[in-house]
């Protein structure tokens, strides 16, 4: 395969580019690497004149070593408290469903719902099954069938009926 000046110029810069990434620090330095110092005589007769004293830094007091930066946070980075509830909903629900607890239950067509906000909803739904009294149900709802009356509550067609938990 024949190479190009268009193929060859990107794939050095690409080259250099991960040459010089490789010799940076991590944290962001400035790219050069620091030497380590080397141990002297001078340097070995200070560190045993001195027992808290090592020759990678001052370990008595928690200090990092002579050339090196401080140490990093031992904790997770703080995060601070929100300053007001979300103006919108954060999980949007939909209108024509429904859950709570079966007041009235049945083998139907009439059952009576109570939401968690004590709303009573008098529900019509034809071939929804036998529930209990006391089921906790998911209620798919559609607009109220004329001329039924199911009791207590705000009327409502049980499109759908199922058990939750």
């Amino acid at each position: 395969m024949r190479t190009t000046l268009r193929t060859r110029a990107p794939a050095a810069c690409l080259a250099i580019l991960l040459v010089l990434t490789g010799c940076a620090d991590r944290d962001g330095g400035s790219g050069t690497v620091a030497q380590s110092p080397t141990a002297t005589a001078a340097d070995a007769s200070g560190t045993a004149a001195d027992p808290t004293r090592t020759a990678a830094g001052d370990a008595a007091d928690g200090q990092p070593p002579d050339g090196r930066g401080p140490f990093p946070p031992t904790g997770p980075p703080l995060v601070g408290s929100p300053t007001a509830p979300p103006s919108q909903p954060t999980e949007l629900r939909r209108a024509n469903v429904l859950a709570g607890r079966l007041s009235h239950g049945g083998d139907g067509p009439c059952y009576t719902l109570v939401t968690d906000d004590g709303r009573e909803y008098a529900l019509y739904g034809t071939g929804q099954g036998s529930f209990a009294t006391g089921t906790w149900v998911r209620v798919t709802t559609g607009p109220a069938t004329p001329g039924v009356d199911c009791g207590p509550g705000l009327p409502v067609t049980a499109v759908k009926l199922s058990p939750v938990g």
